[in-house]
């Protein structure tokens, strides 16, 4: 099996085992908690639609236009403004102080919902851009499926009939998950740098890093009166799917070299963003407590 194999397979059983650990920490209850209290104040599914799915693209749409960037690093922006919560993000949340049932909830709402809404997205952008522009439903439901669905629920069904079993592996299963991811991502990175550092300079990181404390404010404000909340919807409108942002770029725009890279700036300039913004509100809440 050839270096690059090994790397792609390494990092999907990293995303799979971090999601089986996730899975494994959570119950059914948490999982379908939003979609049982959607009609109910304070609406966070609702909060959570507006803000990824309608003003999130639209800030990412304005810097595009307002700004002379190059061609892939436009479409990075608004490829990762319509994708779906990534499925690593609520270890994420979790850590900077979100509810269980409000991170879980908001994981399984959103993937669902992405199914419909992501073509849609990528139709609109297809407009904006003049282009003919495309994503199936079936190939969006086949990502977040396998990616997070699948595991997801593999942990939650270990978790209801063997809670015991479940809490004693959780933490092995997210510690080989974790380990894998970074021995995946690093050559990863290293391969790409070239690229990813010939966008330095083109004004490409004022623009993400901006759209990223856009996402951040938007969902940060749209979190409603629980200060955990509001990180929660914070992060997640700042850090969305990589892979399918990934998949829209190059799927309709496979002329462009750049794009792959432009999406890898992106997801490294918005860990460091959401990572710096949850650091900052769980010492609030430590505060406030």
């Amino acid at each position: 099996m050839e270096a690059a194999q090994l790397i792609k397979l390494a990092l999907t059983a990293s995303v799979l085992l971090l999601v089986f650990a996730l899975g494994l920490r959570a119950t059914f209850g948490d999982a379908t908690f939003l979609f049982r209290t959607l009609f109910k104040p304070p609406n966070r599914l609702l909060r959570a639609g507006v803000a990824m799915f309608l003003l999130v693209p639209l800030a990412a749409a304005l810097i595009a236009g307002a700004l002379d960037l190059p061609f892939p690093v436009e479409v990075a922006l608004l490829a990762f403004a319509v994708s779906p919560i990534p499925p690593v993000l609520p270890g994420k949340q979790l850590k900077f102080g979100g509810d269980e049932r409000h991170v879980f909830g908001l994981l399984v709402a959103v993937s669902i919902a992405s199914v419909v809404l992501v073509p849609l997205a990528v139709e609109i952008l297809g407009w904006v851009f003049h282009r003919d522009t495309h994503i199936g439903a079936e190939q969006v439901a086949r990502t977040i499926g396998l990616s997070v669905l699948v595991p997801l629920l593999t942990g939650l069904i270990v978790a209801k009939f063997a809670p015991g079993f479940a809490a004693r592996i959780a933490p092995w299963v997210s510690r080989v998950g974790t380990v894998l991811l970074l021995a995946s991502l690093v050559p990863i990175l290293v391969a790409n740098w070239p690229k990813v550092a010939s966008l330095v300079g083109s004004g490409a990181i004022l623009a993400m890093l901006g759209l990223v404390v856009l996402s951040i404010a938007i969902g940060h404000v749209l979190g409603g009166p629980n200060p955990a909340d509001r990180a929660v919807l914070g992060i997640a409108s700042a850090m969305r799917h990589p892979g399918v942002a990934l998949a829209i770029g190059t799927r309709n725009f496979p002329e462009e070299p750049l794009v792959p890279a432009a999406v890898l700036l992106y997801l490294l300039v918005a860990v460091v963003g959401t990572s710096v913004y949850g650091i900052l509100r769980r010492r609030r809440l430590a505060d406030d407590a």
